[in-house]
């Protein structure tokens, strides 16, 4: 899949380019073909004030015609040898004599010739703005300047005349200049335009293409790369469930396990005659059957967490006290010597669901004497500003890699630590934790760093 899309990618990049390269080819061909035609109707223009309108500059309107003069045929002689004359008679009856067609050519080329050789200068200005509008015309808006260049022909063998083709090519800076028109062949006259290549024009021309190719493009692209993260993201949580269900498995063992030795003692070694001992065997199955009890209900409690939201009542709860109740139970049952710090004070009251937040504040005490060495220390540190909140639980335990740090919070991850697992869990704790404070509006920051121990912050 992902050569397919790298090929369509690819594929469509190439027709773009093709496409662009054929618009920059016909805005070459029309430029060049205005400036013909702009150069031919100046001519044409040059031409008509020679010998239509005698006495008139170039593109100066002529007085009309006083009447349609009628041209009559005359020919003399016979046979193959016999010439024909042109007459032009008027409304007075007067006939004029004008020469043949072959020599009225001749007579208007030698005049051409000769306005040429006498140096008649094109007025550049007038003919930008002929050029300007036939550009615009043809729908074309670029700017462009006009040269005029005297271009020496080169004569070989055959006579022929040679001119630089480079021109019409794109040079260093992007410019592009016509083929050289010729305005005064006698005085190897030329004009020229040159031209900024216009890329607005050309991608204004492609608008559509591009737009299209682009929405097409990132939906491809995008529907791929959220398939991919899917798929990744499911192997992913197939890994983990399969962690969990081994993780859980063993964890049920073992509470299992231990009530059924204490039952087997109890049945067959006569320890029923012995009360203390009864006694001491009744607690061990009442404390594991309670562990076991409490397993259970966290996946029963997961599952109840798929299929709705968690529902909080908030209330208002002095944090000090809430605080003080959960260090209190674990000071005294903890298997390591645990030190609090509270930098709380005794007014600080916050709204919250208090059973809920209170089974935050457990879980990150549970972690932080779990994941830490023979002496704990946690600190709680709280702070207000304005309507905004915040309060820290940091401990000096073994710290969480930073490319570990965002997934603890995810549902069953396990910081790995090989096939040994001396801390028991099914990594629901920090997941839970994060649903609840987002649920009270707020989010959580960790700060940590392996061997100096975590710091979670709690922002409302």
């Amino acid at each position: 899949m992902t050569t397919c899309i790298v090929a369509i990618n690819v594929f469509q990049g190439y027709w773009l380019l093709t496409n662009y390269r054929l618009h920059r080819s016909q805005f070459k061909d029309t430029v060049q073909e205005a400036l013909f035609r702009v150069v031919e109707r100046e001519q044409i223009t040059r031409a008509d004030a020679l010998f239509g309108r005698s006495g008139q500059k170039p593109g100066a309107p002529g007085p009309p015609p006083t009447s349609q003069p009628r041209m009559i045929v005359r020919k003399f002689q016979s046979g193959p040898d016999a010439q024909a004359r042109l007459y032009i008679r008027s409304e007075s009856g007067e006939e004029k004599s004008i020469a043949p067609g072959d020599k009225l050519a001749d007579r208007i080329s030698r005049m051409l010739v000769m306005g040429w050789a006498e140096g008649d200068q094109i007025d550049k200005r007038k003919l930008f703005r002929a050029y300007r509008y036939e550009l615009r015309e043809r729908g074309i808006q670029a700017a462009f300047l006009i040269d005029t260049l005297r271009i020496v022909p080169q004569v070989s063998g055959s006579n022929s005349i040679f001119i630089d083709k480079e021109t019409g090519r794109l040079n260093a800076a992007n410019q592009f200049k016509t083929f050289p028109v010729p305005i005064n062949p006698v005085k190897n006259l030329f004009v020229q335009a040159t031209f900024d290549m216009p890329f607005f024009y050309l991608f204004k021309k492609m608008g559509g293409l591009l737009a299209a190719s682009f929405v097409l493009l990132t939906l491809t692209s995008g529907c791929f790369i959220y398939m991919l993260q899917t798929i990744l993201k499911q192997k992913r949580l197939s890994e983990i469930k399969s962690d969990f269900i081994n993780n859980m498995t063993h964890e049920l063992k073992t509470p299992i396990a231990t009530v059924t030795a204490a039952v087997e003692a109890m049945m067959n070694y006569g320890v029923l005659d012995n009360p203390e001992k009864t006694k001491n065997y009744l607690s061990i199955s009442y404390n594991n059957l309670g562990r076991l009890s409490e397993l259970v209900e966290k996946v029963l409690h997961l599952a109840v967490e798929d299929k709705q939201e968690l529902q909080l009542h908030r209330e208002p709860v002095n944090l000090r006290e809430l605080i003080s109740e959960i260090t209190a139970a674990y000071a005294l049952n903890a298997a390591k010597p645990v030190h609090f710090n509270q930098d709380v004070s005794d007014h600080d009251v916050i709204s919250v669901d208090r059973m809920h937040f209170g089974n935050v504040l457990s879980n990150l005490v549970d972690n932080a004497v779990k994941y830490s060495n023979d002496q704990v220390q946690i600190d709680f540190k709280y702070k207000k500003e304005g309507d905004h909140w915040q309060l820290s639980v940091a401990d000096n335990g073994i710290g969480i890699a930073r490319h570990y740090q965002q997934a603890v919070f995810d549902r069953f991850f396990r910081v790995p630590t090989g096939d040994l697992h001396t801390v028991k869990g099914f990594g629901l704790g920090l997941a839970y934790v994060r649903q609840v404070v987002e649920r009270h509006g707020g989010r959580i920051e960790l700060v940590s760093e392996p061997g100096r121990g975590s710091e979670f912050i709690l922002k409302f």
